[in-house]
Parts: C-alpha cells; sequence; structure tokens
C-alpha cells in the first residue's frame, strides 16, 4: 500500500511538473514573440478585396466594421454580405457607405444556401462582385487598426505563402461572462498557438484574418469547398498546404469584441470550440490538458499531499499564466488588472469544458443543433435534411453600390 501511494504521488508531481514546464516555455515564447512581431510593412501595395461575412448586428459592430473602411492603404475595396434585406447589419452597412463616400463600398444579399455553413454561404455569394485578386477574409467581430491591410497584404508578397493568417486577442464587453471569454483567448489559447509554432505545428488559419491570392482559392476549390466544415478557417489552411503552399502567422495582432450574455452562452460557445478541435485535432486536443497547468498541478500536489512543496506548482502556475494575461494586455494594464483575480477560475473551466469534449460530437451553432463528423463536416438532423439545405434557390439578390 505505501508503495502505491508513493507511486501515486510521484506520478501526481511528474504531470504537474510537466504541465508548469509547459506554461514555462509558453511564457518564453510569448515574450519573444512580443520582441519580434511588429515590423514595419514595406514593399508593393497591390489592390485589395476585404470581404466582410455578416450575420445581425452584434454588439459594436459599427465600430468593428468601421476599422475596416479607415484603413491607411492606397486602393480597396470592401465588400459586406447578408443573406437578407431585413438582417440589422443592413443599416450598418449603409451608415459606413455614407460616412465614407469615397470608399468603395458594396453590400450583396443573397439567400442562396451552400452547405450548412452560413458564413461561408455568405463568401460564395460575395465572391462574384470581387474586383481584384489579392482577397483578405475577416470575422465580423473583429477589429484593426489602421496599418492592419499593409502589414497583411506585405507578408501576403511571399511567392510561397498561400494564406496569411492573425493571432487575435479578447475586447470584453463589461460582463463577467465575457471577461472570461477574453481571459481564456488572451492567457490560454494565444500562448498555445505560438508554443506550436515554435514546435513546427503549422495547423492553424483562423478566421480574425485570411489573406489570400485568388488564384490559391480557386486551387482549393473556391470558398465552396468549405461549405459543409464547421472548422472552415482551419480546413482552409490544410488544404493550402496540401497544394505546397505555406501559412504565414503575420505578427499583426487583431482585437475580437467577446460578447457573451450569460455563463451559458460562454459554456455552449466553448464547448463547440473544443469538440470542432477535437474532430480536426484528435492528438492534440488529447494532450492539451498539460495547458491547464493550475488544475493539473493542484491535482499534483493533491496526489503528493504531506510534502508541503508541492504546493509551489500550482502557485508558480498562477504567476505564469497571470504574467501572460498582462503581457498579452501591456498597454491596457489598468483595465485588465481585475481580471487577475479571474484567473484560477477560468483555469478550471477550461478544464472542464476540455474533459466535457470527449462526451458527444453535438455542438449549437446559431441557433442549429449539429453533429460534427470524424471527418469534420457538419450534420444536421441526418443526412436527409442536410441535402435539402445544399442550394437554396435565389429568390432576391439586391446589390447596394457607393
Amino acid at each position: 500500500m505505501a508503495v502505491l501511494t508513493a507511486a501515486v504521488a510521484w506520478l501526481g508531481v511528474a504531470v504537474a511538473a510537466l504541465a508548469l514546464g509547459y506554461s514555462a516555455v509558453a511564457m518564453v515564447v510569448l515574450l519573444r514573440w512580443e520582441q519580434r512581431r511588429r515590423t514595419a510593412p514595406r514593399g508593393e501595395t497591390p489592390p485589395v478585396t476585404v470581404l466582410k461575412p455578416l450575420c445581425g448586428a452584434e454588439p459594436e459592430l459599427y465600430h468593428n466594421l468601421r476599422s475596416f473602411c479607415d484603413q491607411d492603404y492606397p486602393r480597396f475595396e470592401v465588400i459586406f454580405g447578408v443573406r437578407s434585406l431585413e438582417d440589422p447589419a443592413v443599416a450598418v452597412v449603409e451608415r459606413l457607405k455614407r460616412e465614407f463616400p469615397w470608399r468603395r463600398l458594396e453590400l450583396v444579399v443573397d439567400e442562396k444556401l451552400v452547405g450548412v455553413n452560413f458564413k461561408i454561404s455568405n463568401l460564395v455569394n460575395m465572391m462574384p462582385r470581387a474586383r481584384y485578386d489579392h482577397l483578405v477574409v475577416a470575422d465580423s467581430d473583429i477589429r484593426v487598426g489602421p496599418d492592419y491591410l499593409a502589414h497583411v497584404v506585405n507578408e501576403l508578397a511571399d511567392p510561397e505563402t498561400g494564406v496569411v493568417t492573425c493571432l487575435y486577442r479578447g475586447r470584453p464587453l463589461p460582463s463577467l461572462s465575457s471577461h472570461l471569454g477574453a481571459l481564456f483567448i488572451d492567457a490560454w489559447f494565444l500562448p498555445s498557438v505560438l508554443v506550436g509554432r515554435a514546435l513546427g505545428y503549422g495547423s492553424f488559419c483562423f478566421g480574425a484574418t485570411m489573406a489570400l491570392h485568388r488564384s490559391v482559392l480557386e486551387r482549393i476549390g473556391g470558398f465552396e469547398s468549405l461549405a459543409w466544415h464547421l472548422a472552415d478557417d482551419y480546413v482552409l489552411g490544410e488544404r493550402v498546404r496540401a497544394e505546397g503552399f505555406k501559412v504565414t502567422l503575420s505578427g499583426y495582432v487583431v482585437q475580437t469584441t467577446v460578447h457573451e450574455p450569460g455563463l451559458r452562452s460562454l459554456w455552449h460557445h466553448e464547448l463547440r470550440w473544443v469538440r470542432t478541435i477535437r474532430t480536426v485535432q484528435p492528438v492534440g486536443h488529447a494532450f492539451s490538458f498539460i495547458s491547464f497547468a493550475i488544475p493539473v498541478s493542484l491535482f499534483g500536489a493533491m496526489a503528493a499531499w504531506g510534502n508541503p512543496w508541492a504546493l509551489a506548482f500550482p502557485a508558480a502556475a498562477f504567476v505564469l499564466r497571470t504574467g501572460m494575461f498582462l503581457v498579452v494586455n501591456r498597454d491596457r494594464l489598468v483595465q485588465a488588472l481585475p481580471d487577475i483575480a479571474l484567473v484560477p477560475v477560468r483555469a478550471f473551466m477550461s478544464f472542464f469544458v476540455w474533459a466535457l469534449s470527449f462526451g458527444s460530437r453535438r455542438v449549437r451553432w446559431r441557433r442549429q443543433q449539429l453533429w460534427v463528423g470524424p471527418d469534420g463536416r457538419m450534420r444536421q438532423h441526418g443526412e436527409t435534411a442536410i441535402a435539402k439545405q445544399v442550394v437554396v434557390p435565389r429568390q432576391r439578390e439586391t446589390e447596394f453600390r457607393s
């Protein structure tokens, strides 16, 4: 019995040390990244089409979209896409067109549905209006600075690069659930991506930014080829790599507006996220428990109970995670400081969401109940129901031109 107890204790210590070591590596990688990431853009400035698929008037939509219209870039257009004239986002786009009459801003309204991914359907419907061959796709909750296009397009100039993507940090609205959501992005998601990049793991491509040339998009089958996938950004990156190109992680970090009305909303959102990751990256997801160093090291300390020094593991994990959060938010430290108290709560919440991700493949997305198959494709109420959704006949297409 004593031997078994000692074995469990040392196993707990080993797992805690592994998790703590991961956090230490993540901190080092993040610090190195922050020192290098913002290089001045230089080179050619080809004309660019920015594609913004929209659905609803989410909080701060006007300010997010406005940031893409107010760019220090010589020639670009912004195309917005919705499925219905009744969509509240239409009024926001019309306001922007009045505010920027010298910009080429266009709204495409088309209810045609390809597959089950509404965002991809929007992009398919918008593409015929894209004038330029350099394309930048960004989600509607993303906010950027005026130098964004110059940075991203400059990094796309490398002929070996097929798509340029951006990391993002959270910009929470004033609610507890929104701050918890942003905390996960800043202190867990962003450092984990950088660790994977440092280890040579290249499977990342984020809807926060996907910049690519039209010819590359055509080689992977266009946006239509992504219409059945929930993780459309990940699949796009994988298919670009399969064509012999590389996915470049830009040094430019954008902001994502985090709006979670309540803890239930946050829970469903993150459960959908991690279950999608489990589908496309099953091995990496299974071992990602080491990134939750606070709960893992605390469990290890409990296994080694009787050794007071074991408590140093969760304490050190808390310090490292807090440090990562503050590094990411170094330009808004005053606003970020109160969220430090949420770090342990966020750590345990993330661990339990990860554990529950293995229980089912069901996800809730834009009021749809979906099932994500082993191939990453979405299903809804069986194949028969899905088949009826492949293409809804186009009943109305309205275009507003600046």
